[in-house]
């Protein structure tokens, strides 16, 4: 008979899923000329940025977010291919859609991956590792992409479970298991500890999952603020947070890179344009609204420059996104060296029947 008392919480069973190098595969799959050669999505020879790479191209050192000419040179033989973001978000809701038939709490974190808690799900399968290979299966039916899966207890080691068995596999961490396989991890493969946060962890001599626990809460909340606590709990394997299905984006953004470096604020204003319509396209399409406007501007040696204005209520209409993301421009002008890429982004996002009534911005 079950010891478990009718008050204590029921243990949760969540699964990530994450597509397996997602927007090169859909190409593979397509165009059978690039099937089992090095692909990157985005970018050209000269300029940009690699958006994804495929495995073969991995195996060169190729990234994303990484300088298409650095990508080149790691690996001669690379092929770059245009992005197309409309096969890429009708492939994604196709893998919703399998999603849904097992259950409704679906917590989207990209085109190509998503938590799911199965606790309790629409087909009453008790055992949650083969949810994951129902799901992985039938991914592969019908879209012919694989698909990796993690499996655990809570979404941070179900995350961390998603990318042990890479590619087409899967990986089960029990509640046993837990705190031990956290412990060797360095913490740069900790979900919300980025390059920055790892080189300064490893400054104060926290170097793995172990080093993290061996630290007071106390420490921690002093040397990360408020994050410290979550750092705490995750280097005992404990996280509380629950899968969310009604789970927004924090921000929405678009960027290009240019042909040719421009200098003159006209020529850069003109193309701050497209990316204007496409960021307020999204909230429009979504209902979010956000508060504040962040400028990106990449110049011709690769450094980045960030700008950001937050207002007091949402920004409620392109003119407004607009005035703000052209007055951040204008603020650096003249700019110090030639510009290769823009970015606009409008973060602190909320529905829109959250955010409260707005006049107009002040001038």
């Amino acid at each position: 008979m079950e010891s478990r008392t009718e008050d204590a919480p029921r243990q949760r069973k969540i699964i990530h899923i994450d597509m397996d190098a997602f927007y090169a595969s859909v190409e593979q799959r397509d165009n059978p000329e690039l099937r089992g050669k090095p692909v990157a999505v985005g970018g050209s020879r000269e300029r940009g940025v690699v958006a994804a790479a495929s495995y073969e191209a991995r195996k060169f050192g190729v990234r994303s977010a990484m300088p298409s000419v650095t990508a080149k040179r790691q690996c001669p033989d690379l092929i770059f291919v245009k992005p197309r973001f409309e096969v890429y978000k009708a492939v994604s809701q196709q893998i919703r859609e399998i999603f849904a038939e097992h259950t409704p709490i679906i917590e989207p974190l990209s085109l190509d991956e998503a938590y799911l808690d199965v606790t309790e799900n629409l087909q009453r399968i008790p055992i949650a590792t083969e949810i994951a290979l129902d799901i992985r299966r039938r991914i592969k039916a019908e879209t012919g992409l694989t698909a990796s899966a993690g499996i655990s207890y809570n979404k941070f080691l179900a995350k961390l479970a998603s990318d042990h068995n890479k590619p087409n596999g899967q990986f089960l961490i029990t509640p046993r298991m837990g705190p031990s396989f956290v412990e060797t991890l360095p913490v740069g493969r900790f979900h919300g500890v980025g390059p920055a946060t790892s080189a300064r962890m490893n400054g104060l001599g926290i170097f793995t999952g172990i080093d993290l626990r061996n630290q007071t809460l106390a420490f921690l909340q002093e040397n990360f603020g408020k994050v410290g606590s979550y750092y705490y709990a995750v280097s005992r394997g404990v996280d509380d947070r629950e899968v969310r299905a009604d789970r927004i984006r924090k921000s929405v953004g678009a960027e290009t890179t240019f042909s040719v470096d421009l200098t003159e604020f006209d020529d850069l204003a003109a193309e701050l344009e497209p990316l204007i319509d496409k960021v307020w396209r999204h909230c429009k399409d979504t209902g979010g609204r956000g508060r504040t406007v962040t400028l990106k501007v990449k110049f011709a040696d690769f450094e980045i420059m960030t700008r950001s204005r937050s207002v007091a209520t949402p920004v409620s209409n392109r003119e407004d996104l607009k005035h703000l993301s052209v007055a951040l421009l204008r603020n650096e002008v003249p700019l110090p060296k030639p510009v290769r890429l823009l970015g606009v982004s409008l973060s602190c996002l909320q529905n829109e029947v959250e955010a409260e009534p707005q006049l107009g911005l002040p001038i």
